[in-house]
């Protein structure tokens, strides 16, 4: 995944950059960068890996050295951005957050025009370059970018840095947001809509579906007029969305909570307490807690002070070990007690099978578990997740690979959907049982769109339905 923010300010934006951009340190662990403009110095750009240390201590000197009344920053699991790049249109930054699955037949049309180098890494291809590569095949900016989110086959939101301004296009189906600020002295633009708050920014806009807006330190203006269909992956609500965060005017916090209620709404486990797995499960626990009146706990904290998210080893079985190492149970909170625990959503269900285990050993007599949203059972055509890097590595497919025996076809996949299939029911106990849970269940997928309250046809919940 990955997040981006830029200023457009009548003083020196650095400041704001540094922290908005920082903002987003929770949807990325490998990459970030700033890039300003000034009319005395014209461009300055920095890139920085931040898979040891957090986005504060690698960009530190930049922030008292860079100087600029435009800038624009990311925090990137994937590619090394934003990119500085000359061209017909002038030099201009770039920053993108999406996903490109058609790179390859995009990349063999420009090169016939025997007019782009693009620089490899790991075999791979900068997405953001090819962005940058695509926008220029065209006489300008606003049908450069149209012309991208024609072509892509993913989605593509972006952020491009120019002396006059700074340009923000929302993916063609608005499955990534762009927030608006505005304060006296300019305005900003974010993924986002809490990262500016502090700053003293106010609510201006939400871009819509493909809108372009071009803003400057006096405002921002449409060029491109949003369109009638949205796609916004239910997901960020889900999972990668801060607790503070709201998308299409419904926050995070409201939604876990509301799908915590309709969790209890249909259980019949009878725990001693409720608590949510932290961070993201912990409004879930409060929602559920409230409706069922079972009493909500914290029978494990997370220890965090000297662990920065991105401290990460790359060997799974490593990350796992980090993962539990951070939680720190308390004894007298657990010792002979049923537990019901709720996660945001289970993926590969390592990481929570030594929750489970670690807080048997603490003591605890049940551990039951609830999720916050439908068994995941297909890999995201639309964005970069890291969170579910393959299909295979779900554990709902490796469960019913070994219940069907072989590989199923969509069709199967549909039925294991169903939360009132007999598969699903089968699924879901061999999960329980591989997991070495008391009970499992899963929120409903009609519960958790109802949770969200905006119109179903506007939310994209493919990895759970298989349904474009």
């Amino acid at each position: 995944m990955g997040g981006f923010f830029a200023v457009a300010s009548k003083e020196d934006c650095v400041f704001d950059l540094f922290f908005g951009t920082d903002y987003h340190s929770h949807l990325g662990t490998r990459r970030a960068g700033m890039a300003v403009y000034s009319e005395e110095n014209g461009f300055d750009k920095a890139i920085h890996n931040i898979e040891n240390a957090p986005f504060r201590t690698k960009f530190t000197s930049e922030s008292n050295t860079m100087h600029g009344t435009l800038g624009i920053g990311c925090i990137s699991d994937f590619e090394a951005q934003p990119i500085l790049v000359r061209s017909h249109h002038g030099t201009f930054a770039i920053t993108t957050v999406g996903k490109i699955n058609n790179s390859d037949e995009i990349v063999g049309e420009i090169l016939k025009e025997h007019t782009h180098f693009f620089e490899m890494q790991n075999g791979s291809i900068n997405q953001t370059e090819l962005v940058a590569a695509i926008i220029n095949q065209k006489e300008n900016f606003i049908e450069g970018i149209k012309y991208a989110q024609e072509i892509i086959d993913g989605s593509m939101s972006m952020l491009i840095l120019t002396p006059k301004g700074i340009y923000a296009a929302r993916d063609k189906l608005g499955r990534t947001p762009i927030v608006i600020g505005k304060k006296e002295d300019g305005c900003c633009a974010s993924f986002e809509s809490f990262a500016y708050l502090n700053l003293g920014y106010s609510d201006e806009k939400e871009l819509g579906p493909g809108e372009i807006a071009v803003m400057d330190a006096d405002g921002v203006k449409t060029l491109v007029a949003p369109g009638k269909d949205m796609k916004i992956c239910t997901f960020l609500w889900v999972y990668y969305g801060y607790p503070s965060s709201s998308y299409e005017g419904i926050s995070v916090e409201r939604m876990r909570y509301n799908c915590g209620k309709c969790l209890a709404a249909r259980d019949s486990a009878k725990p001693d307490t409720v608590a949510g797995i932290p961070d993201s499960g912990i409004a879930h626990a409060v929602g559920y807690a409230n409706a069922s009146g079972v009493q909500f706990s914290r029978p494990f904290v997370k220890y965090t002070p000297t662990w920065p998210r991105s401290f990460m080893p790359t060997h799974q079985s490593k990350r796992n070990l980090i993962a539990k190492m951070k939680l720190i149970p308390i004894h007298d909170l657990i010792d002979q007690k049923s537990l019901l625990l709720i996660d945001d959503s289970i993926v590969r269900g390592t990481q929570l099978r030594e929750t489970t285990e670690f807080l048997y050993n603490s003591g605890a007599k049940e551990v039951h578990i609830r999720t916050g949203c439908p068994p995941l059972l297909f890999g995201c055509k639309y964005l970069n997740f890291s969170r579910s890097t393959s299909e295979m590595e779900l554990i709902t497919r490796r469960v019913i690979k070994e219940l069907e025996g072989c590989d199923p076809d969509e069709e199967t996949l549909r039925e294991y959907a169903d939360p009132d299939s007999e598969k699903y029911n089968t699924m879901v106990e061999k999960i329980r049982e591989k997991l070495h849970f008391t009970s499992l269940g899963y929120l409903r997928l009609d519960d958790m769109i109802k949770s969200v309250g905006i119109d179903p046809s506007k939310l994209c919940t493919y990895c759970w339905s298989g349904k474009e």
